[in-house]
């Protein structure tokens, strides 16, 4: 028992030191808890097997697809133009908006996903986006109050329940407490945020380098090329583009041909996307991107039968585009940009020049190259990054890997709505006999297998295994506790301290418990920790275990006072320029009120 006491307390107190990654000081205590005998190989390694760690997983997995489709984003973005400019609006909506993606998608990821956008209506609108974030961060853990799977502490509760011979809990068993969360965190945060953080100025530098909707905007791309469908009775039907002889007819090139299917009205879509070599032949329903004046392409599109294709902007699905600048040294200076062959040779295209100030994008072929000229370059992604390694003529700017792994494949985003809506409906309805990881495990798949990832490799990124190895090696320490005594001598001590004053006295003890480790370990950490201790307590007074165990997922999940506390609250700290005065301002307050409400309210939800 001492020897385990001793580890955990070491393990606290590494964790507030911050100075060791997570994870690392989890699977430091799990290894010296394997050599001082205290665990099995089999019950240490036992929390990687765990369907909440393997839960959680999947959870990342289609969370992180709800991202890629743009599907939140699109959402979000909607709701917030209802505000028209009221503040109080604005406040209401964002938190509202940002609860209810929470309550399906992980805090971290509803916060990752909301706060670009908190920080461009800010900007747009000239005013500071440090009054949002913090509420943005606070709003995204009640979220997670709403259901089973908002966040992480409610899966464990639910596990414990489970594993004690208890029915476990429903998707929507935490709506009630949820919405009695967002309800006092409105009430406390309208009036807080203004008083202490309306004079906070964001950092609203944002991520370095150019989007690529921002070169194509600076470049002028939109305007210097349109898109048409080949109809199956046009003239170029068959033809190559070698035989369409188009630069040295009209003047204009072919940058890209689209190809789009869809079945089950649309929401089945598959967008491929290729640069045109001279020998490849158009078919019908292409979609074809023509680059040069708008008169040559128009008088070209009405010879061929070609039909405006509106609806297709510029899109970097498959292919990309990305600048490189010349050296002073290159071989490219002096030449003319037709004889550089950057197609032939590169399989990339060249769609504009930057010299100086000036932007060329006409009569390309004919431009003299010089040192300093900043090229707009257009290819897959492959190629692109292909370009990088192979030349030192010239200098890639930005890093095309990442900059892929950005892009939105916003004509998958039905299909992923529809994944994550049948995921829910299979979690919420108990009548259906799937067990909730199984469905959680079928909706990540489904999320690769579809295409809602560029990759799996991209799938794979949006887990934040940190998170995952913290969690799986943390919850053999719950194991530890009751093996050793410890859990039992502490439940025995709060029942004897607390019990004696009444059920009400406990609950208020473990809720305040849990809310006091979380200011100093990860929530998830508290929960493994806390459960088996509110588990044994209950059972020891005679007591429902349902409202001491959400006391514990409410003590863990509901802790504003501090930034290291919950990711969120660390995300947004650099962006609203926060110190750690002003979430004790803000959400210390915060805490102790919603810790008052919740233990008078809990009893009346789940009496004892």
């Amino acid at each position: 028992m001492i020897l385990t006491i001793i580890i955990l307390i070491v393990t606290v107190a590494m964790f507030v030191a911050g100075r060791l990654r997570a994870d690392i000081v989890a699977l430091g205590s799990l290894v010296v808890m394997l050599l001082g005998g205290i665990l099995t190989p089999t019950e240490a390694l036992a929390g990687f097997s765990n369907p909440v760690v393997v839960m959680m997983v999947g959870l990342f997995v289609v969370g992180g697809a709800i991202l890629q489709t743009g599907l939140a984003k699109a959402a979000s973005h909607r709701i917030m133009q209802l505000a028209r400019g009221n503040d109080t609006l604005l406040f209401l909506l964002v938190i509202l908006v940002t609860a209810f993606i929470g309550a399906f998608v992980s805090n971290t990821g509803t916060v990752a996903l909301m706060m670009p956008i908190i920080v461009s209506m800010a900007a747009e609108s000239h005013k500071s986006a440090s009054t949002l974030l913090m509420p943005l961060a606070f709003a995204s853990s009640m979220g997670g109050m709403l259901t089973l799977i908002g966040t992480p502490p409610n899966l464990v509760i639910d596990s414990a329940l489970r594993e004690n011979g208890h029915e476990g809990l429903s998707f929507f068993s935490f709506l009630p407490v949820g919405a009695i969360c967002l309800a006092v965190g409105i009430l406390v945060m309208l009036p807080l945020s203004r008083i202490f953080l309306k004079k906070k100025t964001a950092d609203n530098e944002g991520i370095r380098g150019k989007t690529l909707d921002q070169l194509a905007e600076e470049y002028q791309l939109a305007g210097g090329v349109t898109a048409y469908k080949v109809d199956a009775r046009s003239m170029i039907v068959g033809k190559t583009v070698a035989q369409l002889n188009l630069r040295a007819d009209y003047g204009i090139n072919v940058i890209e041909i689209r190809k789009e299917t869809s079945r089950h009205h649309g929401l089945i879509r598959n967008v491929t996307q290729s640069l045109p070599t001279q020998d490849t032949t158009l078919e019908a329903d292409d979609i074809i991107y023509l680059q040069g004046r708008e008169e040559d392409i128009k008088a070209f599109a009405l010879k061929a039968s070609l039909h405006p294709e509106h609806a297709s902007g510029i899109n970097f699905y498959d292919i990309g585009i990305a600048e490189i600048v010349v050296m002073p040294e290159s071989r490219l200076v002096g030449q003319r940009l037709s004889d550089s062959r950057f197609r032939e040779h590169y399989n990339v295209n060249v769609l504009g020049v930057k010299r100086s100030n000036d932007y060329i994008t006409d009569n390309l072929p004919a431009t003299r190259l010089k040192a300093g000229d900043t090229l707009l370059i257009q290819g897959t992604w492959e190629h692109i990054m292909k370009i990088d390694k192979e030349e030192d003529d010239w200098l890639l700017i930005g890093q095309p890997r990442e900059m892929a792994e950005k892009v939105t494949l916003d004509y998958k985003a039905p299909l992923a709505a529809v994944i994550m809506l049948a995921m829910v409906v299979v979690m919420a309805l108990d009548v259906i006999p799937i067990a909730p990881v199984t469905a959680v495990m079928a909706a990540g798949v489904l999320m690769v297998v579809c295409g809602c990832f560029r990759s799996v490799d991209a799938a794979y990124k949006t887990i934040n295994w940190e998170s995952i190895i913290l969690i799986a090696a943390m919850m053999p320490m719950a194991t530890a506790l009751e093996k050793t005594g410890v859990s039992t001598l502490v439940s025995h001590t709060l029942v004897a301290s607390l019990g004696t004053v009444g059920s009400m006295a406990l609950l208020c003890g473990i809720y305040f418990t849990t809310s006091l480790l979380t200011m100093f370990i990860s929530n998830t950490a508290t929960a493994v920790l806390m459960a088996p201790i509110a588990m044994s307590a209950s059972a020891e007074l005679g007591i429902s275990p349902l409202p001491v165990l959400f006391a514990v997922t409410l003590g863990a999940s509901m802790c504003f006072a501090s930034p290291f506390s919950t990711p969120p609250n660390a995300l947004v700290m650099q962006a609203g320029n926060y110190s750690f005065k002003d979430y004790v301002k803000v959400g210390l307050p915060l805490q102790i009120i919603m810790g008052i409400v919740m233990t008078v309210v809990l009893p009346l939800l789940f009496p004892f």
